[in-house]
């Protein structure tokens, strides 16, 4: 106190209390006239209630801010591989842990060493047995990954929060000075009135002691809402990156065609796309009815498709438009139980793909090579936890020649199966459920004969349709990795030519220098 006493000039001080002292009065004779009145306890339920009152719509403010800034939370990306999902739930534990007295923000190293540690969290994760996995980032991306929390971060202070972008950084450090030096003045004054005024002075100081809590109450939760938001951002970026999804340039360019499409474009005499084509393919035995369901789907065929010979070792395209849906490329397949059968072929393929149709015979139940070959594309896409699964659809064909053979009158209903044809369907349905081990739900019945197509245009389509936003999904994901590997070449590419020229450049670089 002492020290504070001696800055004060005197005179100063003098003019402070003279006119601070009628105020006083008129607090101390108002209080006593309450008292001689018979008015006090009066006064003193009506400062209570208005205190209840204050005190109760202060706390619904902070909720109502509390709600408010709980809007713009960071969300998981839907298109990120499953291998991030823990990752996610790492990054929500340290944003949840963030306790704002550890990170004061008048301290200007907060941000760099809270993003340090987010970082560190997320590439923990992806390199577990490297002793600093923060290192290896590379810094054009690390650089990207601020770049993108900050614009994120910006946009949620400026929707957000009040007066954002009327205080400057100058203005709230200001503000934490002129605090400091008036609650030195506001504590001389409260120990003045307590020698004054002991009752009133109590009250004040209950008041004031639930004001603050209130006030306190919503600055902290500003202050943890500000952690929390800027952890998730950095870890949003940060796992957007080691999924692949993170790319240096335009992010308007990450659906663009791909090598393989345009090649495959080109194979099936389709002019050139701007934006990339959902990747669909038909797998199944042979003879299963795999060219016949692709005919079916295009109603009008787009592009001729001819069956695949036994062992044909290619997957021919041709071009699916449709209204409602994206344009995509349908791939036919050779048997999976034809002689000649490439597995690896028939996984990279699945890879490339978006969707996956498979054909199975309703009215043949030897389907354990169908097993053998799914159980082989399930193994293979178990390893690939860097993207997400191409949704799996199966078609249940050939039902005109499930018993009674001769009887075709359709619509058939299988929810309620009320005909010996309807029940064997049924059936069929669910014996290809539980050999390919799909979700019933999954498996549609469709008759692919000449004249007599049945089931196609209506569930067959409109389960692709339900699972459009899926495959679309996977073709953003698919499209970042390509987009990546030719990113790097190109980079790469420039780096050398820029290297080339400075070599080229440098002994008259070095001449100019040494002045010869």
């Amino acid at each position: 106190m002492k020290p504070v006493l001696a800055r004060i000039d005197p005179l100063r001080l003098l003019v402070f209390i003279l006119m601070l002292l009628p105020v006083l009065a008129l607090l101390g004779f108002g209080f006593f006239w309450l008292w001689q009145s018979g008015n006090l306890q009066y006064w003193l339920i009506a400062m209570v209630i208005c205190g209840g009152l204050g005190y109760g719509l202060q706390q619904w403010l902070v909720r109502q801010q509390r709600q408010l800034l709980n809007a713009p939370v960071t969300e998981p990306n839907p298109q990120w591989p499953p291998s991030a999902d823990t990752v996610w739930q790492r990054v929500e534990e340290l944003a949840e842990t963030c306790n704002p007295q550890d990170w004061p923000l008048e301290e200007g190293t907060w941000m760099l060493a809270l993003g340090q540690k987010t970082l560190e969290t997320v590439a923990h994760c992806y390199h577990p047995d490297v002793e600093k996995p923060l290192l290896e980032l590379t810094i054009p991306h690390t650089l990207l990954i601020i770049e993108r929390a900050s614009r994120d971060l910006r946009r949620d202070f400026a929707e957000k929060i009040p007066f954002s972008t009327r205080l400057t950084i100058g203005d709230f450090f200001r503000i934490q000075r002129w605090k400091a030096k008036a609650e030195r003045i506001v504590d001389i004054y409260r120990a003045g009135s307590i020698l004054i005024n002991p009752l009133n002075a109590l009250l004040g100081e209950a008041w004031r002691h639930l004001r603050e809590r209130s006030f306190d109450q919503a600055r902290d939760e500003l202050h943890r809402w500000l952690l929390r938001a800027y952890v998730c951002k950095v870890g949003y970026y940060a796992i957007d990156l080691y999924s692949g999804r993170l790319t240096l340039t335009d992010e308007a360019l990450i659906e663009s065609t791909t090598p393989e499409s345009q090649t495959d474009l080109e194979q099936a005499q389709e002019a050139a796309a701007t934006v990339e084509p959902l990747r669909i393919l038909v797998l199944g035995k042979t003879n299963a009815g795999k060219s016949s369901l692709i005919n079916a789907m295009f109603g009008n065929l787009a592009a001729t498709t001819e069956p695949l010979p036994d062992g044909k070792q290619t997957f021919k395209p041709s071009v699916l438009t449709r209204e409602g849906f994206t344009q995509a490329l349908i791939f036919d397949s050779p048997g999976c139980d034809s002689a000649g059968f490439d597995p690896a072929k028939m996984l990279a393929a699945a890879r490339n793909a978006d969707l996956i149709l498979w054909v199975s015979a309703a009215n043949r139940p030897d389907r354990q090579s169908e097993r053998e070959c799914l159980e082989q594309l399930r193994s293979a896409q178990a390893a690939w936890t860097d993207r997400r699964l191409p949704p799996l659809l199966v078609a249940a064909s050939f039902i005109d020649r499930l018993r009674p053979v001769n009887e075709w009158q359709p619509p058939y209903d299988l929810t309620q199966p009320s005909n010996t044809k309807s029940l064997n369907i049924n059936a069929a349905v669910q014996a290809i459920a539980a050999d390919l081990a799909v979700p019933v739900e999954k498996v549609i019945p469709v008759c692919l004969l000449k004249g007599k197509v049945y089931n196609v245009d209506d569930t067959l389509w409109a389960a692709i349709l339900n699972h459009q936003d899926e495959a679309l999904r996977v073709r953003m994901m698919r499209c970042m990795d390509a987009r990546k590997r030719a990113e790097d070449w190109e980079l790469l590419r420039r780096q050398m030519l820029d290297a080339g020229r400075f070599l080229r450049n440098l002994p008259e670089i070095l001449g100019k220098r040494t002045g010869l």
